[in-house]
């Protein structure tokens, strides 16, 4: 893909995408209905774009946790569609936790990750990945078989991994043994991101720094 060719994105962009998501999530939980595709939107918002959308939730002492998180890898649907399809799966699908009530989303950080699309990362010794992928930078997606894994490029700056911690949680998403990305049978793919996050419930949108 030309990256010269690829859309960019501005903080209203991300506001648009934000405020979507959000009300995505309340239309579902309210009328139990997919939100209908807005009209006259920019046309860079109907470009094929793979997008996550994140939710975490405040507890009492402001901490965040997380309580969704889910989206599509690759660009498979329009970035409008897979943000209003991601964020409703991020509230009821998610298999790790609970649906989310209406109520809480009063404490809910809604989160959109635009990412570019996955690249095959291509070595002849699995240790050429440690120099290769750059924390905060790249986000992974850990391929073998049937089996796949993505973890979003935040992750492992919010957890502070190494590059290994980062490759063997992926793996382990995709319940692969930790070490299975030291199998030259497994495909690693890196893909970048940009995030856009709610400073508080419904409140400002700005652009995350990772």
């Amino acid at each position: 893909m030309d990256h010269n060719a690829e859309p960019s994105y501005t903080l209203e962009d991300g506001k648009f995408l934000v405020t979507l998501a959000r009300k995505s999530i309340l239309n579902y939980l309210t009328f139990n209905k997919l939100l209908s595709q807005p009209e006259d939107i920019p046309a860079k918002f109907l470009e094929e774009s793979g997008v996550f959308v994140t939710l975490n939730k405040l507890d009492n002492n402001g901490e965040k946790k997380l309580r969704g998180c889910i989206g599509f890898p690759t660009p498979i649907y329009s970035l409008v569609q897979a943000t209003i399809e991601a964020a409703k799966s991020a509230a009821v699908s998610d298999p790790r936790f609970p649906i989310v009530e209406i109520e809480e989303m009063k404490e809910i950080l809604v989160e959109v990750t635009i990412l570019t699309p996955p690249k095959l990362m291509q070595v002849k010794d699995p240790k050429e990945y440690l120099k290769k992928i750059k924390i905060g930078r790249d986000g992974l997606i850990v391929k073998s078989g049937e089996r796949s894994g993505l973890l979003l490029p935040q992750v492992p700056v919010e957890w502070n991994w190494s590059v290994e911690e980062f490759l063997e949680h992926t793996c382990g998403k995709a319940w692969l043994s930790g070490n299975c990305w030291k199998d030259l049978n497994t495909e690693i793919y890196s893909f970048s991101g940009i995030i856009y996050q709610e400073v508080e419930p419904s409140g400002e949108v700005v652009l995350k720094e990772i």
